[in-house]
């Protein structure tokens, strides 16, 4: 991604344009082409630049939404703050574009969880008091996504209270519904409890817990056996356990269908499953 699109996305400049009414329908199913990775045969590395100019194009179309079309602003919202987050987490390497681009990721998701009707912050109530009524779990589950991927940059917000804030969204995310991308609150509410000091919510034998139910949600959304690998059974030094599970996880690679289901998702996890058993004592 260009500094410009950087630039211009941190500070907000909408552009006044005199566009037909359809061009952001244009623009979004444009945007959604190169954002699609099941159409076709995926290539990791190619799909950096489909990613980097389809965040352009939803960046187009959010200047262009009236303020009125809420559902629509809504959705490219939750579709940029994603995006971000993969872009991220998939393919930047400098620590000063990756903390710009999810703050844009965080932000993106907190506008769009504005934007849920259910979602109000009374006078006197707190941020998490109002989640408990947010009904939109695209929204929630990406803000508490981008959030925590924002505070590993700010650690003092995180010590007041953010990280309090993501383990409320991955916990009204999986109330609302457990399976959402087949276990992301799970996975990601397990995962935060394995790897936050106790005094900020982590909790090894919960992160425990909720892995296996992520698993029971999923096994061919390798991220899931992947993460319960990482963030679990490594700290205990489980290598029997992991090691099993980890090459459980390269079986279930072997199955194209199995990689074309999250091409995105699965390829990051078989990657991170090939350095980890390059790491620990696995017998032969």
């Amino acid at each position: 991604m260009t500094q410009r699109t950087f630039t211009a996305a941190i500070l907000v400049i909408g552009m006044a344009l005199a566009v037909p009414a359809s061009e952001p329908d244009s623009l979004i199913s444009e945007a959604n082409q190169l954002y699609d990775r099941w159409s076709s045969d995926f290539n990791y590395e190619a799909y950096q630049a489909d990613l980097e100019a389809a965040i352009d194009l939803y960046q187009q179309v959010l200047d262009l939404l009236p303020e009125e079309a809420i559902e629509a602003r809504l959705d490219v919202l939750v579709q940029l703050s994603q995006a971000c987050f993969e872009l991220g987490e998939g393919y930047l390497t400098n620590l000063d574009e990756i903390k710009a681009l999810h703050t844009l990721g965080r932000d993106y998701a907190l506008a769009a969880l504005r934007l849920d009707p259910d979602f109000v912050i009374t006078a006197g109530e707190s941020f998490r008091a109002a989640l408990h009524a947010a009904k939109n779990i695209s929204a929630i589950f990406w803000y508490g996504n981008t959030l925590g991927r924002y505070l590993e940059f700010h650690p003092i917000t995180a010590m007041m209270g953010g990280m309090r804030d993501i383990q409320a969204c991955f916990e009204r995310a999986v109330e609302l519904d457990p399976t959402y991308l087949d276990g992301a609150p799970l996975r990601s509410l397990g995962s935060f409890f394995a790897q936050v000091p106790g005094f900020l919510g982590g909790d090894m034998e919960q992160a425990e817990v909720i892995h296996q139910q992520a698993m029971a949600v999923s096994s061919t959304f390798l991220e899931n056996t992947v993460n319960w690998a990482d963030f679990v059974l490594m700290p205990l030094e489980n290598w029997a356990a992991l090691c099993t599970a980890l090459n459980g996880v390269l079986a279930l690679a072997e199955d194209p269908d199995v990689m074309a289901a999250w091409p995105f998702y699965n390829e990051r996890a078989l990657r991170r499953a090939h350095e980890i058993l390059a790491e620990v004592p696995c017998e032969p």
